[in-house]
């Protein structure tokens, strides 16, 4: 185009009567190839505007479709928020507050069975003073009701051997009577002399 510009300015610059036949021929071949050009360039611009409508159908049919496809979804989506939004909101609230009734729960039982432990410990050492004093007391029982009883029962049996001693030994002088005794006769079994000891 500049080309063109500059060879039109240097035609007018010159006479008319200096064109030549050769270069006027020159002058129609250039302007033939400008105007050449511009129809090419005028061509390929109009293929480009061609196709650059072909591209904007294809990509607005594109968007349609992907719009058409997309639009349910997000209109659902933008219903379902709408509606369950604020029930979410409510279920969250309510499961914070569940997180703390149950955390104060937990704090609670925590201290109760802390207490209950503290109690236990204490009756058990309760239990264990009553047992230990039962016990005692009963070894103590025991050990008088043995004392009481047996106390009584071996002098009645030093009596009763007493008593059977002296009858025996009664019945035995009754019936050895002007014989040696039998602890002599012990005496003299084991090989005591019997001048050693009188028994009689």
């Amino acid at each position: 185009m500049v080309a063109a510009q500059i060879v039109m300015s240097g035609m007018w610059l010159q006479d008319v009567d200096s064109i030549s036949s050769g270069n006027s021929r020159l002058l129609m071949i250039f302007v033939g190839m400008v105007a050449l050009a511009m129809v090419v360039q005028a061509i390929a611009l109009i293929m480009l505007a061609v196709g650059a409508a072909k591209a904007r159908k294809r990509t607005m049919a594109m968007v349609e479709e992907i719009r058409a496809k997309a639009m349910p979804a997000i209109d659902s989506t933008q219903e379902f928020v709408k509606n369950y939004a604020p029930k979410l909101m409510t279920l969250a609230e309510n499961l914070a507050e569940t997180s703390n009734v149950v955390r104060g729960s937990a704090e609670d039982f925590n201290t109760t069975l802390a207490d209950l432990n503290n109690k236990t410990r204490v009756q058990a050492a309760r239990l264990d003073d009553i047992v230990s004093s039962v016990l005692a007391s009963t070894a103590s029982a025991v050990s008088a009701v043995d004392r009481g009883i047996r106390s009584p029962v071996r002098k009645f049996n030093g009596f009763l051997n007493g008593l059977r001693a002296g009858c025996d030994v009664l019945a035995g002088r009754v019936k050895d009577f002007g014989s040696p005794s039998r602890t002599s006769r012990a005496y003299r079994e084991r090989g005591y002399p019997e001048d050693d000891v009188d028994l009689e």
